[in-house]
């Protein structure tokens, strides 16, 4: 665990587990997505790394692809990794969909033997105040925040809103190491490469019949294209 980093006096149990969890809607997943979950998994080893898709979300407008579609998106883009996978429990579950809930799950699916962190882009993190039931996330799980280019720099943290302040003050590290010398509550700004890619983006080209080559990997560009994902008609260039 942790093998190219050196974490003094951190150290996992035999029996503990080092989960991630990359949750939103991909809709649809691109290499910005895929390029933040490669560097985490070389930089903090996970035992597991889990994708998970939104089912139906609470606080923003309804994906513009079915949850199934947006699922199958992320499974062929990470079908040849095998440090990741897939997992369709909110997708699954009916009616509105919480990260809560959801952790809850894992620790009962791993006796508690897990430790959690739950990767969200910075944007995300913004509003995490009107997530529900979002304090106890930190019971929960460890943070680790994404950054993107354009979007407010969470370590410019006096721009944060005042609820997120307060609460987060003592919890903010930039040691990964950190995310095994505690069990949850701690929230790590990752350094990873920002890719200048959004789905929104993504999006809007196939709406206006531009090609969308070369965002996403080309399976899921193929994907798009045969089942008239996002825009009734347009040339895949």
């Amino acid at each position: 665990m942790y093998a190219d980093l050196s974490c003094s006096g951190a150290r996992l149990t035999k029996e503990q587990v080092l989960i991630g969890i990359y949750g939103g809607t991909f809709d649809p997943i691109h290499y910005g997505h895929l390029r933040v979950a490669e560097e985490l998994a070389d930089t903090i080893r996970f035992d597991q790394f889990f994708f998970v898709p939104a089912g139906e979300p609470r606080l923003r407008d309804s994906p513009g692809a079915a949850k199934y579609h947006r699922a199958q998106m992320v499974s062929l883009s990470i079908k040849n990794n095998t440090r990741f996978f897939l997992d369709e429990r909110e997708i699954n579950r009916p009616g509105v969909s919480t990260t809560v809930a959801s952790l809850k799950e894992y620790h009962a699916e791993y006796d508690g033997r897990a430790i959690l962190c739950f990767v969200m882009g910075a944007d995300t993190f913004l509003k995490i105040h009107y997530w529900h039931c979002w304090q106890e996330l930190f019971q929960l799980c460890h943070l680790i925040i994404v950054e993107r280019p354009g979007s407010i720099q969470v370590v410019n943290r006096s721009d944060l809103p005042q609820k997120i302040q307060i609460e987060c003050a003592s919890r903010w590290t930039s040691d990964p190491c950190d995310l095994i010398r505690q069990y949850s509550g701690m929230i790590y700004i990752a350094q990873t490469a920002l890719l200048d890619i959004s789905a929104t983006q993504i999006r809007n080209l196939i709406a206006a019949g531009r090609s969308i080559r070369y965002l996403l990997p080309d399976i899921t560009v193929d994907y798009i294209k045969t089942h008239d994902l996002y825009s009734g008609e347009n040339e895949f260039r």
